[in-house]
C-alpha cells in the first residue's frame, strides 16, 4: 500500500499571475476594478439629464406670485418644479441638448457585466422611451421659455405705457376705451407671433365641429366654424401648441341629446367627459397640465353645467361662455366671458346717427323673463316718454330704428346674465347700459368698459332717468365715439379680419395661458 505522508504534496496548478511579482500582481486586479467603477459612474452621470427633464412628477399645482398680464391674477404652475428664469431654461436646454449628442451609443461596452438577453431587451426599449420623453419635455420648455418672453415684454409695456405707439398697418388701438392701449397692442402682436392653437380632430358633427350662425347662439357656432377653417394660429402638430380646444357644440347637444320628455340634462355631461375621457387616453396633453391649457367655448344658458362633466374642465380650463356669472362658477381669472348675438341673417346693421340724431334718451323691447327685466318694466313701462321700456313692439314699428334714435340702449338680463343688446348697441352706435348682477363684460381684460358705457345695479333701475341724465352732452359724444372705437372689436367676420371678435377671444385665451406654467411630466 502506498504511504502518502511519504510523499510531498503536488505543486499547485499555474497561477495565471505565474512569474509576475506580486505588486505586479496586485496592480493587474485593481486598474480593472478602478476603470469598471469609472465606466458605470459616467454611465449615471450621463443619464442625469433625462432624470431632471422628467422630474417632478405632473398633477402637482403650484401657486406662483400675483401679477397677472393685463388682467388682475395669478399665475399657476402645473406639473411642480420651481420655475426658472430664462437663462436658467436656456442653459437646461443646451445642457439637455449636449448630452443627447451620441448618448446610447458612447456608453461603455457592457459585455462584462454578461446581461441576460431579456433584461437588456428592456434597458433598450427604456433607453428608447426616455429619449422620446426627454425630446417632448425640449419642446414643452421651448413653448414655456417662449410663454415666458412674452410675458416678461407685456409686463414691461404694462409698466412703461407712455411709449409712442407701435406700428400696424391695420390699427393702433389708443385712447381710453382700453385700460392699457399699449400694452393690449404688445400683447396681441406677441399672440400673432407666437401662439398655436391644436384643435382636437375627434368627434363628428353635429355635436363636434359644427355649431349654430344663425341663432341667438351664433358666436358659438361662427368660433367653432372659423378655428376649424383656421391656418395661421393654428397647429397640426400638438407639441407646437400652447393651448388646445375642444371642439363641441353645447346647442348642438341640447338639440341632438338633449331629453325633453323627460328634462334630462345629465347626457351633455356623459358627453362632455366621455370626450375627455377619449382624449386624454389617446394623448398626453390633457393629463400634463390637468386641462389647464385647454379651453372650450359655449354660448348656451347651460354651457356652465355641461363644463362640469369633468372637475378639471370646470375648476382648471379656459371656459369661453356667454353665461359669465360669477355666482354660478364663472371664474374671471381663467374664463373668459363671451358675448351674445342674435344673427338673423349674415347681413347685420352697422352704424347709426351722431347725438344730435337721437331724440330718445333710453330705450329696450323684450320679453318679461329672469329677475331683472320684471323691475325694469314695473318701473319705466309706459311712466316716461324719454324710457322708453316695451315688452313687445306694435306691429310696423322697427325695432333697429329705435335703437338708432336712442341715445342710450338698455341691456338688462334676462333668464341668464348675458343679453344680445350689448353687441346689437354698439353695432349700431347707441351707447350700452348694462343692467345686471354678477356679470362679466365680455373682453372686459381689455377694454375699459367706464369709458363707452354705463353700468347700472338691479337696485338702481327706479333712479335710471337720473343716472343717464346726469352724463353731460360732451361726456355723452365722447363715450359714443368710443363705442365706434371698440366696435372692430365685436365684429364677426367671414373669414375673421384682425382685431375683429374672433381674435379677440383668442388673444382672452392667450393671456390666460401667459398665467400658466406647465412642467414635463414624470
Amino acid at each position: 500500500m502506498r504511504n502518502l505522508s511519504s510523499h510531498p504534496p503536488p505543486p499547485p496548478p499555474p497561477s495565471c499571475f505565474h512569474g509576475y511579482s506580486t505588486k505586479s500582481v496586485v496592480l493587474c486586479i485593481l486598474v480593472p476594478l478602478v476603470l469598471v467603477s469609472l465606466g458605470l459612474f459616467a454611465l449615471d452621470s450621463r443619464d442625469y439629464a433625462s432624470w431632471f427633464s422628467s422630474y417632478p412628477p405632473s398633477s402637482t399645482v403650484e401657486a406662483r406670485g400675483s401679477g397677472g398680464v393685463l388682467l388682475a391674477s395669478s399665475s399657476t404652475s402645473f406639473g411642480g418644479g420651481s420655475n426658472g428664469s430664462d437663462e436658467e431654461l436656456v442653459e437646461f436646454q443646451e445642457e439637455v441638448n449636449t448630452s443627447e449628442h451620441g448618448f446610447y451609443s458612447s456608453l461603455p461596452p457592457m459585455g462584462a457585466l454578461s446581461p441576460a438577453p431579456e433584461p437588456a431587451a428592456v434597458v433598450l426599449h427604456n433607453i428608447s422611451n426616455t429619449r422620446r420623453e426627454r425630446r417632448k419635455d425640449i419642446k414643452l420648455e421651448r413653448l414655456e421659455l417662449g410663454l415666458a418672453r412674452a410675458r416678461a415684454a407685456i409686463r414691461e409695456d404694462v409698466q412703461n405705457s407712455n411709449r409712442p405707439a407701435l406700428a400696424d398697418k391695420d390699427y393702433v388701438p389708443i385712447g381710453p376705451a382700453y385700460r392699457n392701449a399699449y400694452a393690449f397692442h404688445r400683447s396681441y402682436l406677441e399672440m400673432e407671433k407666437l401662439l398655436k392653437v391644436y384643435v382636437y380632430g375627434e368627434g363628428e358633427p353635429p355635436i363636434f365641429h359644427d355649431g349654430p350662425c344663425l341663432s341667438i347662439y351664433s358666436t358659438e357656432g361662427l368660433f367653432i366654424n372659423s378655428m376649424d377653417m383656421e391656418n395661421r394660429l393654428r397647429t397640426r402638430d400638438p407639441d407646437r401648441a400652447h393651448v388646445f380646444f375642444l371642439p363641441f357644440s353645447v346647442v348642438r347637444m341640447v338639440q341632438h341629446i338633449y331629453q325633453r320628455d323627460r328634462r334630462d340634462m345629465s347626457p351633455l355631461r356623459r358627453t362632455v367627459r366621455d370626450y375627455i375621457d377619449v382624449i386624454s387616453r389617446k394623448y398626453p396633453y390633457w393629463n400634463r397640465s390637468l386641462g389647464a391649457d385647454h379651453f372650450m367655448l359655449s354660448c348656451h344658458d347651460w354651457g356652465p353645467y355641461a363644463s362640469g362633466g369633468h372637475s378639471h374642465l370646470f375648476f382648471n380650463s379656459i371656459r369661453v361662455l356667454c353665461n359669465a356669472n360669477t355666482s354660478e362658477g364663472f371664474n374671471p381669472l381663467k374664463d373668459v366671458s363671451l358675448p351674445e348675438m342674435n344673427m338673423r341673417s349674415a347681413v347685420v346693421n352697422v352704424g347709426g346717427p351722431s347725438a344730435s340724431g337721437r331724440p330718445i334718451l333710453a330705450f329696450f323691447a323684450g320679453g318679461n323673463h329672469g329677475p331683472v327685466r320684471p323691475v325694469l318694466i314695473k318701473h319705466w313701462k309706459d311712466k316716461d316718454k324719454d324710457i322708453q321700456v316695451h315688452e313687445y313692439l306694435p306691429q310696423g314699428v322697427s325695432y333697429i330704428d329705435l335703437m338708432k334714435k336712442s341715445k342710450f340702449c338698455l341691456c338688462p338680463s334676462g333668464y341668464e346674465v348675458a343679453s344680445p343688446r350689448i353687441m346689437e348697441a354698439i353695432y349700431l352706435e347707441c351707447v350700452p347700459v348694462t343692467i345686471n348682477d354678477h356679470y362679466v363684460l365680455p373682453l372686459s381684460d381689455v377694454l375699459n368698459w367706464k369709458a363707452f358705457s354705463v353700468q347700472v345695479s338691479v337696485e338702481d333701475i327706479p333712479n335710471l332717468k337720473n343716472i343717464l341724465m346726469s352724463i353731460s352732452p360732451r361726456q355723452y359724444i365722447r363715450m359714443q365715439r368710443r363705442v365706434k372705437i371698440v366696435q372692430r372689436h365685436f365684429m364677426l367676420n367671414s373669414p375673421p379680419k384682425r382685431f375683429d371678435l374672433y381674435h379677440m377671444l383668442l388673444h382672452s385665451v392667450w393671456l390666460r395661458r401667459l398665467n400658466v406654467h406647465i412642467h414635463p411630466q414624470d
